[in-house]
């Protein structure tokens, strides 16, 4: 039998197998990091609303109060509720149902300032995007 003198060693298969899985994890980490919005402290967002303004940030908390309208079996709901991240305090309103109080989430949306919902002011606040619940 003749040995195929084409073939590569299998070190160098091996170093190019990992080569390759390597920049594809980097050029994935990349891409899903470019996607998520900046976590920001409240209490950075009230020092210099302008910064923030109208722009796609995320914050994370304890819910300390919430408001809202959730009728089930119907597209009737949304609120606002307020967060608490030990810096400070900020409304987010959302058109969907409301977290009760006291769940800890992060919240990613849009700060904008008058934001208003069912006839109310609360002044500057989020608009939520996406939310998340810490697992307990």
């Amino acid at each position: 039998m003749i040995p195929n003198t084409n073939l590569q060693p299998k070190g160098a298969i091996m170093l190019f197998k990992t080569k390759v899985v390597l920049i594809a994890a980097v050029t994935a980490v990349a891409v899903f990091s470019a996607a998520c919005p900046k976590r920001v402290s409240i209490a950075d967002i009230n020092a210099d609303p302008s910064k923030y303004n109208n722009k796609e940030i995320a914050v994370a908390g304890i819910v300390r109060n919430s408001y809202g309208v959730n009728i089930p079996g119907t597209p009737v709901r949304g609120g606002a509720y307020e967060i608490d991240d030990g810096t400070g305090k900020i409304w987010i309103v959302t058109d969907d149902a409301v977290p009760n109080k006291g769940a800890e989430i992060g919240v990613s949306g849009r700060i904008a300032s008058g934001i208003s919902w069912g006839g109310r002011n609360y002044g500057l606040g989020m608009y939520e995007k996406d939310r998340r619940f810490r697992r307990k």
